[in-house]
């Protein structure tokens, strides 16, 4: 048990410790040791955790590498998860105040980001599925902003935030939804989830950019979201350049447009500043490229 010699003045807000991930070293991996208990401040509420969810975020906000990282330490870990409130509301959790985190016993959230969890999810799944989700989300309706009857070509899409955007931009009307990815079962998989077709990506780089014009030129893509960059990007930048004439011009934030064709402007940005606004599963750099006809 740390003795409150051991802590910072301003981090103990109680005398009664809990159990909790406390990193105390940028780059190394968190202890599991006593904390004191948090106290809520006007407008937060105490949380007992029930399950914390464990994403590339959370790796990078430990590493230091993370543009949010907490420079101040000892802190716990964990950005979101679930648990119940002191009347005994079940609720997901996010952006526990510093130094807290959500790998421990107990966490203290402003009131406004804690939402109620519907009796058939379980503790875990929603744990895990809400920040993925709202990331795949916010790029496609926010930042990509879709519309009923578009087409979406998703790379990476056989990850958890690539799989949820299948199924999202289908909730979000799309007509067409275009997955690409590695894993082949998890391909097949999308299939079941909403996806009308899938691409390869461990193919060769001319196969690769084939496929993407092939599918491309049954009834385009009006939004592209890009989880991985790298050569699936390149492949799609070849193939749609080779087949609409696009030029690009600046950084990955910089608009890319194209010659006039059939009164086709296509442009692109990145999806990054979604991102930021939920903190991503840790595809900060995500893109988002918009067409808009």
């Amino acid at each position: 048990m740390l003795g409150t010699a051991e802590v910072p003045a301003f981090l103990v807000e109680s005398f009664r410790p809990m159990n909790a991930a406390v990193l105390h070293t940028v780059g190394k991996p968190p202890r599991y040791e006593q904390f004191a208990d948090p106290i809520a401040q006007d407008g937060e509420v105490i949380v007992h955790v029930h399950a914390a969810s464990l994403k590339p975020i959370d790796k990078q906000l430990a590493s230091g590498s993370h543009y949010a990282s907490n420079r101040a330490i000892p802190f716990i870990c964990g950005i979101d998860g679930v648990g119940v409130l002191d009347d005994g509301e079940r609720v997901y959790f996010g952006g526990p105040r510093p130094p807290y985190g959500a790998m421990a016993e107990r966490t203290v959230v402003r009131s406004a980001f804690t939402f109620p969890i519907p009796d058939n999810l379980n503790d875990e799944t929603a744990a895990a599925v809400a920040n993925p989700g709202v990331s795949a989300w916010l790029s496609l309706a926010h930042r990509a902003k879709l519309a009923a009857g578009e087409n979406v070509l998703i790379l990476g899409a056989t990850g958890i935030t690539g799989a949820l955007a299948v199924q999202i931009a289908k909730i979000l009307g799309a007509a067409r939804v275009v997955a690409a990815g590695r894993n082949r079962e998890r391909l097949n998989e999308l299939r079941q989830l909403g996806a009308d077709a899938t691409i390869q990506l461990d193919t060769s780089e001319t196969e690769l950019r084939e496929a993407i014009t092939r599918e491309a030129a049954k009834s385009g893509f009006q939004v592209v979201l890009d989880y991985v960059w790298g050569r699936p990007a390149e492949a799609f930048f070849a193939a749609i350049t080779r087949k609409q004439g696009i030029r690009c011009r600046g950084s990955r934030d910089a608009l890319c447009a194209g010659r006039r064709k059939r009164g086709r402007d296509h442009r692109i940005a990145s999806g990054s500043s979604a991102q930021r606004a939920f903190d991503d599963d840790g595809h900060s750099g995500n893109s988002v490229t918009r067409s808009a006809d």
